[in-house]
């Protein structure tokens, strides 16, 4: 089921009487598809979104008269409208476009895939990528969300959050394994988290694909809170982590406090 949304504005918890509950239904119903889910019934929508199946129907045909929806009268599924979505964001948000000329730093100096990411509920999103035409059909697609503690670039964000907030975000996530090496157990995670804190940031190796190594760094804006993360991600190959690590953590970092003032 999608995660439940909160109504606040930033610094402030939303007024009842500005609240548009509709609103926040429909954006729950095209959350509601994704790869397990990718054609529901109105039923279907309506168990996963906590509405009735009459009212999943009414959002869903309203969405498909909008052209969000398509359906072959029992099922229905997102079309490409969808993207209009997320691509509005990334063509009027100022970080990804800024960022491009500092992703392109990092990936002339390692040769490898660059990204800037945000957290956002349990996972990470990649909104900004460059990478050379040797790597770009290896990696995250560009609007990719991927579940944040198997990747370098979510393990860091989560490690920098506020300790109150990260138990609270551990004791409501459950962890799955995608390969032999997941990390899959709380106390674990914890121990990695608290490790990544301390240093500054944030290796991963085999922990969503058994050929992917990802190494993070904060990127902090000019009060020295971290807003993103800085990563690059590289096949396993024959290097080894430490070779790793020193062939491009000192870029990353170098990079990182350039963009300071950009974030």
């Amino acid at each position: 089921m999608p995660e439940s949304t909160t109504p606040v504005t930033p610094g402030n918890v939303l007024q009842r009487r500005d609240w548009i509950a509709g609103l926040e239904n429909g954006l729950d119903v095209i959350g509601c598809f994704d790869a397990d889910h990718d054609r529901l019934t109105a039923s279907e929508v309506g168990q996963r979104c906590g509405l009735t199946r009459t009212a999943a129907r009414r959002y869903l045909l309203t969405l498909q008269h909008l052209g969000f929806v398509a359906s072959d009268g029992r099922l229905y599924w997102l079309t490409p409208r969808v993207l209009r979505l997320g691509q509005a964001y990334l063509e009027s948000a100022r970080l990804p476009r800024l960022v491009q000329p500092y992703l392109q730093r990092v990936t002339a100096g390692t040769q490898e895939n660059a990204y800037v990411s945000v957290l956002d509920g349990q996972d990470v999103v990649f909104i900004a990528r460059n990478g050379s035409n040797r790597v770009m059909n290896i990696g995250y697609v560009l609007g990719a969300r991927v579940k944040a503690e198997v990747t370098a670039a979510g393990l860091l964000l989560l490690a920098m959050r506020d300790p109150l907030w990260l138990e609270q975000w551990l004791a409501s996530h459950e962890l799955s394994s995608y390969t032999p090496y997941t990390i899959n157990s709380k106390e674990r995670l914890k121990l990695e988290l608290a490790r990544v804190r301390h240093q500054g940031w944030a290796l991963s190796e085999q922990q969503l694909d058994l050929n992917s190594r990802g190494i993070a760094v904060p990127l902090r804006d000019r009060n020295g809170q971290v807003q993103a993360a800085l990563s690059v991600t590289m096949p396993m190959g024959h290097e080894s982590a430490d070779d790793a690590l020193a062939r491009v953590l000192g870029v990353l970092t170098e990079t990182a406090q350039a963009m300071r003032q950009l974030v």
